[in-house]
């Protein structure tokens, strides 16, 4: 998730024209990225969040392609790698989902200058746009991503239990 938003806010000041001063992506502390001058700097910071969703679920959808019939027969039977593969995306991307919204939604209640919703502001986007992608994100993203864990999970405790059982 942090990848790829702050990559977001990189190419919104690239599509901006703003500089990029200073850049940390490390994934040990909290990343940064520094433009200045920033000509558009609600594009700079919208698209990090934007990004930030859209890659992730982006690749959920090329990752779970177009189903034959074929692909439909064996999804009640034994998984596959590739449905394997699905189900992990679409875990990330729900996950990327509920973080970018509960990130701005942390920020703004958190008033720390250096976070992007403070920042957002000061810029002079509305805070009518800002609650309305948190609520869309956090709720749809909780949704999604709850399900995904339930569905993950408990598949494995089923699985170890029934292996269980059958060794007495």
């Amino acid at each position: 998730m942090l990848l790829t938003h702050e990559i977001g806010h990189l190419v919104g000041g690239w599509c901006g024209g703003a500089t990029l001063v200073d850049v940390d992506l490390a994934p040990w502390r909290m990343p940064y990225s520094i433009h200045h001058p920033d000509p558009h700097p609600r594009l700079t910071l919208w698209a990090g969040p934007l990004l930030g969703v859209i890659v992730p679920v982006g690749t959920a959808i090329l990752v779970q392609g177009h189903k034959t019939r074929r692909q439909t027969k064996q999804q009640t039977q034994q998984p596959t790698r590739r449905q394997a593969w699905r189900k992990w995306a679409w875990l990330v991307a729900d996950f990327c989902l509920l973080a970018n919204g509960t990130y701005l939604a942390i920020a703004w209640v958190a008033c720390d200058r250096f976070l992007d919703t403070p920042r957002m502001l000061a810029a002079g986007v509305s805070p009518i746009f800002i609650a309305a992608y948190c609520v869309v994100t956090v709720s749809v993203g909780y949704v999604r991503f709850r399900n995904d864990c339930v569905v993950f999970f408990s598949r494995r405790e089923s699985s170890n239990s029934s292996e269980g059982s059958s060794i007495y």
